[in-house]
């Protein structure tokens, strides 16, 4: 029996030593830097999520997608804070695709504002920068059952989208019209009512043990259950349509023209010194965690990352894929976590700079030398 012990542990130690090889999150989750270690050791502390996806190219043209999970759970709730602002650009511009006599330059003003914008100046300064206004723009264009019926028609199903991002009355249901401009003409688009938002039944709804509202704290835990709701599976999903859509049935995939396609691919990348910003308040990394979250560094030319990053409530998230041009590295990465070890909500003293985004930082590193050590 002491024999049949021995051997059973001997077993269960070489299947865990294969277990953490041929999965490359352990592989990563098993690493003794601090920045990862600190997390790694404590995930259901943080809530970390992680989706890891390895992109394999083979000779005849076709791309095989093997992905990877880590504590993932659709049933227990993290803010998404602006990486709603992903789907939301992607469904604006597939809406946009139907439109007659209307394309990314066209010009559009929103509600009864005399400042004209175009989906072009519109997605760039939502990759570059984050802009919440920006997007703001983008969702009284569509509505919110708008938006949560199309990434339902796509497969995307762990989503709902109720509110605006930092503004006034952000869960008004009426929408605001939206007036578009071409060769001198003016073409209205009528505000809509959207249905009245239903609260959500998810683990972790209620978080922390108290936040501030209007100046006041408030001792009972934060209720999310009328925010906005993005799973992590949901927003990676999104990720691989976008930059893999022949890996999807043509009804799994959003329509988008060629043109808006490749504007859309260029702004996610994009850096906010490209993009008519400031480089020393808008430093590379400024929106681009992984790897480069705890940097102020200049990336380096060949690598490329398209992404969208959110920080809000102490909750941090990225959603990349990641590219190497030189060393022809590809793969994508998302993960989320919170960071707010007070656990009172609303206070802006959550554990961004401390814990967050070195983690997230070395994540991506991380998962970049796992992928050169294949080379």
């Amino acid at each position: 029996m002491k024999r049949f012990f021995l051997l059973a542990c001997v077993l269960c130690f070489f299947s865990g030593c294969k277990s953490v090889k041929n999965d490359p999150i352990k592989k990563v989750l098993s690493s003794n830097n601090d920045a990862i270690k600190k997390v790694a050791d404590q995930p259901k502390h943080f809530e970390l999520q992680i989706i890891y996806t390895a992109v394999k190219r083979k000779n005849n043209g076709k791309v095989i997608l093997t992905d990877y999970k880590y504590n993932v759970d659709a049933s227990n709730y993290y803010y998404p804070a602006s990486t709603v602002k992903l789907p939301i650009a992607v469904l604006a511009l597939e809406k946009l695709n139907g439109m007659k006599n209307a394309d990314a330059n066209t010009v559009f003003a929103v509600g009864d504002g005399e400042t004209k914008f175009s989906f072009a100046d519109d997605l760039r300064k939502i990759f570059a920068v984050s802009s919440n206004e920006a997007s703001n723009d983008f969702y009284e264009f569509m509505g919110r059952d708008y938006i949560n019926r199309k990434m339902k028609e796509k497969g995307l199903k762990q989503v709902r989208i109720s509110h605006r991002l930092s503004a006034a009355n952000s869960g008004a249901s009426q929408t605001k019209k939206i007036a578009f401009y071409n060769n001198g003409e003016e073409v209205l688009i009528p505000s809509v009512r959207d249905s009245a938002i239903v609260p959500l039944k998810l683990n972790k709804i209620l978080k922390g043990k108290g936040y501030y509202e209007n100046g006041k704290l408030i001792n009972s835990p934060m209720d999310f259950s009328r925010k906005n709701y993005l799973s992590l599976e949901t927003l990676h999903g999104t990720m691989k349509r976008v930059v893999f859509p022949d890996n999807f049935p043509r009804k799994k995939r959003f329509d988008l023209s060629a043109e808006n396609r490749e504007l859309l691919l260029y702004n996610m990348q994009n850096l906010p010194r490209n993009a008519g910003y400031d480089p020393k308040e808008y430093y590379d990394g400024y929106c681009k965690f992984f790897m480069f979250g705890d940097t102020k560094e200049t990336i380096p030319d060949n690598i490329k990352i398209y992404n969208k990053v959110g920080d809000a409530y102490g909750t941090l998230i990225d959603c990349a894929y990641i590219v190497d041009e030189i060393n022809r590295i590809e793969f994508i990465i998302s993960a989320t976590l919170l960071v707010n070890e007070d656990q009172i909500f609303n206070d802006d003293n959550y554990d961004y700079d401390e814990i967050g985004l070195p983690f997230l930082a070395e994540l991506g590193r991380a998962f970049y030398r796992l992928n050169l050590e294949k080379l």
